[in-house]
């Protein structure tokens, strides 16, 4: 394990936690495109907050020099004599829920330039199975000029980041690793357990790394697709779906999803990833689709039943003052991408109600960016005919919100946290 400099192509929230990491054992280039994070990362600030400043000034290092520690850059010369790289860039959908590899495609040229024969290019963005032998090694040789498994090696060892739990951090969960060849599993293995203290477990072909991965993520949108569909049933029966579940969850094998809200960069996504491979093969995956159809669609229809409240209680729709509670695409983290509390906002403002959206977590301009809405940071006066709870940041959680609402005010909560009376839940 002598003489390795690794690259870490990507510093979001997958890329910077696993740099911090390297870096405590070796000497880790951090790289990105974005110039602006690059420069707040050198100054040891991460507005992903998934690395507290101390740690991450810890092993922050000012200039790219010989020594273990972590350098930040946007500049390619900087990667060129590392010997291990590893991508962790985002892989999207795009408008038709179909897998957009540019991100994978471009970083790959990025590594392609800088190549040398013997290098190392693990990749840990989820794919459906083939993408990195069959999409992002040909790039490599193209631009490189080497020859795959002959001048340089792949591997592949899925990221599995849990953004803002600061109990399952990287180090905590184990990682499946992969190589291009056996003896370059073995590598890539030994790398990873250097510094994963929770083990790793080394798949027999990066296809198999690859689909176990993509597969984690599709079991738990079905599963939680399966709970929605509880709620909606049990909702026209007006029996509580959580207590339901509370009492099923009494058998030591019954699994422990509840309803909501489906989005994020990871359930949300992977699913079509792994549907979009099936069909190139010639089999329709029915319950993987079915199972995305339900999730998508939980944004419309918890819109649907809080109008229906609202109605039950005289409201007029139109022009009412409504309160939202967070938009980030879980609690207590401040990643909005892929966020479905923003189809319950865009269902209700499409009844013309004044919507405020209230969410100390996320960042005003990323959510302007993405979604073109406003957000504020700070609790707003005055009172409310609707507020609805549609993320569970602990802020949320711990307070109570019904002196807010006008007289016959509804109070929703969509993820079932709220200690006091409301009007309605999943």
């Amino acid at each position: 394990m002598k003489n390795i400099k690794i690259a870490v192509i990507g510093l979001g929230y997958v890329g910077l936690p696993l740099a911090r990491l390297f870096a405590t054992k070796f000497n880790v280039v951090g790289f990105d495109i974005n110039d602006k994070r690059i420069n707040e990362l050198q100054e040891g600030n991460d507005i992903t907050l998934e690395v507290e400043p101390e740690v991450l000034k810890s092993v922050l290092k000012t200039t790219n020099s010989n020594k273990n520690g972590l350098f930040f850059s946007s500049t390619l010369n900087d990667i060129k004599d590392c010997n291990y790289y590893v991508v962790t860039v985002p892989t999207p959908i795009d408008k038709n829920n179909r897998p957009d590899l540019t991100p994978l495609y471009k970083s790959s040229e990025s590594v392609a330039k800088v190549l040398k024969k013997g290098d190392i290019v693990i990749y840990e963005s989820t794919v459906y199975p083939g993408v990195t032998e069959d999409e992002c090694v040909p790039v490599l040789e193209k631009i490189s000029g080497l020859k795959f498994n002959k001048d340089f090696f792949a591997g592949y060892s899925p990221e599995r980041i849990n953004p803002g739990d600061k109990l399952h951090t990287v180090d905590k969960i184990l990682k499946v690793t992969a190589g291009s060849t056996p003896e370059i599993g073995k590598k890539v293995n030994a790398l990873y357990a250097s510094v994963i203290t929770a083990g790793t477990h080394l798949a027999p072909t990066i296809k198999v790394a690859e689909a176990a991965k993509v597969i984690e993520n599709s079991q738990r949108d079905i599963n939680i697709a399966f709970v929605n569909e509880l709620a909606k049933i049990f909702n026209l029966m007006d029996i509580d779906t959580h207590a339901v579940l509370e009492a099923a969850g009494t058998k030591w094998n019954f699994l422990p999803f509840k309803p909501g809200l489906v989005g994020g960069h990871c359930i949300g996504v992977d699913p079509y990833y792994l549907a979009q491979k099936a069909q190139e093969v010639g089999y329709h995956p029915e319950i993987i689709l079915a199972g995305r159809r339900v999730n998508d669609g939980m944004g419309q229809y918890v819109a649907s039943e809080i109008v229906k409240l609202m109605v039950k209680n005289d409201i007029r729709i139109k022009g009412a003052k409504v309160l939202n509670l967070g938009i980030t695409f879980k609690e207590n983290c401040p990643d909005v991408r892929n966020t479905k509390a923003v189809d319950v906002i865009n269902e209700l403002k499409s009844y013309q109600t004044d919507i405020t959206i209230y969410d100390p977590w996320a960042n005003p301009a990323e959510v302007k960016h993405e979604y073109g809405l406003e957000t504020v940071k700070k609790l707003p006066e005055g009172k409310f005919d609707l507020i609805i709870l549609t993320v569970a940041h602990k802020e949320f959680s711990q307070k109570k919100w019904n002196h807010l609402l006008k007289p016959n005010g509804v109070l929703y909560d969509v993820k079932g946290v709220l200690k006091e009376k409301v009007s309605g839940r999943l």
